[in-house]
């Protein structure tokens, strides 16, 4: 061997090295990113999700539970934000609860990491940034970016056929660490449904009536800009999509939860307690198989002109133009909508009502944007926890 040709492997397994060291420290960074959530006046206890199922203490998966009490007794709702990381206009949504809501009467129950272990790596092969940053009044916040299912390195190996429990239903191997295909969960099972049992037991012992699921979806999936309902909750969630369609400015449909597709929680929750589920989609093009470089820009401006063409083609399944799906708006969307469910079950149960205030709806996130509702963790004097 020349020395030429030495030197020459020399810089190569160097370089290698180098890259090595680099990606590795990426990817610690990415996973053990703190996240800061300043509690605000309406959080009244912070517990953990291993304090409903023990099991989950010390994983990846004990994330934190955000109780907002209000003076007056009535009706319960848990909001998950972060059950898919990947779709962070309902993690971004749950922030907003947890630094800024204030229940007058009933609880709300906010998650902000539904599957943190999903949050703590990104999708393979896709070519996600790590993270992503809002620009806030007093400088900016940074948010792990997150996949859609719960990393390798908390659940290994997937199976060649993933087996729902407990209707037996065959689904995609890669879907066992998929939270929202888990519910309503087993005690002995893997991380991802022991903790989709730990969430039904916390609806069990809250005695949780509203359950709300916050996703988003790629403009090529059909079941998009929808709330989708369990049939228990078909008549609210139609009159909530009327309202909003007529209100708000945007429009929002309805979609039924089928009966014979299982593991998700507009289902399993409805089948399982006595909780009405919901699930809101909004749209989100960065998901999309025909899309761009997929940058944090484009998470955030919603702006890609691949998706835009392929709209152009009828491949799409919402519209979208130059102005694209800012995160403003889909955040605003999410805003509106539980707000609205919270008003609608009032006028159907007034002698159980859920009144939140603190919160902006569609037009003041779009006029203010996301940035104005998150609080500075350096003047959190004492009430800061992470995520």
């Amino acid at each position: 061997m020349t020395s030429r040709l030495l030197a020459q492997k020399i810089v190569i397994i160097g370089l290698g090295l180098v890259l090595l060291a680099m990606s590795g420290a990426s990817f610690y960074h990415s996973r053990r990113l703190k996240e800061p959530v300043v509690l605000g006046p309406g959080v009244t206890a912070v517990k953990q999700l291993a304090d409903y199922f023990e099991p989950l203490r010390g994983t990846a998966n004990n994330c934190n539970v955000y109780l907002l009490e209000g003076r007056e007794r009535g009706a319960t709702m848990l909001v998950l934000g972060g059950s898919h990381p990947e779709e962070p206009a309902g993690r971004l949504v749950a922030w907003i609860l947890a630094e800024n809501a204030v229940v007058q009467k009933g609880r709300l129950i906010v998650i902000l990491s539904a599957n943190r272990s999903a949050s703590t790596v990104t999708r393979l092969g896709g070519a996600y940034p790590p993270d992503f940053s809002i620009v806030t009044p007093w400088g900016s916040q940074t948010f792990r970016m997150g996949d859609r299912w719960t990393n390798p390195l908390d659940q290994w190996p997937d199976p060649e056929v993933y087996f729902h429990y407990p209707s037996r239903q065959q689904l995609a191997f890669v879907d066992i660490r998929n939270v929202n295909r888990a519910w309503p969960g087993r005690p002995n099972g893997t991380l991802t449904e022991q903790t989709a049992y730990g969430f039904m037991e916390l609806i069990k012992r809250e005695q949780v009536d509203i359950a709300i699921d916050l996703h988003e979806a790629e403009l090529q999936y059909p079941v998009i800009s929808t709330i989708v309902t369990h049939q228990r909750g078909q008549d609210m969630a139609t009159i909530v999509s009327m309202t909003l369609t007529d209100m708000e400015g945007f429009k929002i449909g309805t979609e039924f939860s089928p009966r014979t597709l299982h593991g998700l929680s507009h289902r399993e929750i409805g089948d399982y307690s006595p909780a009405l589920s919901l699930l809101f989609e909004a749209p989100e093009p960065f998901l999309d198989a025909t899309r761009g470089i997929t940058t944090r820009e484009q998470l955030l401006t919603g702006k890609d002109e691949f998706v835009v063409k392929a709209g152009k083609h009828g491949l799409l399944f919402e519209k979208i133009d130059e102005k694209g799906w800012p995160i403003d708006v889909r955040v605003g969307r999410h805003a509106s909508a539980l707000l609205q469910v919270a008003e609608t079950w009032g006028e159907d149960h007034p002698d159980k009502l859920l009144v939140i205030t603190e919160v902006p709806r569609y037009k003041d996130v779009i006029e203010k944007g996301v940035g104005s509702y998150l609080r500075d963790p350096a003047k959190g004097a004492g009430r800061v926890v992470y995520e």
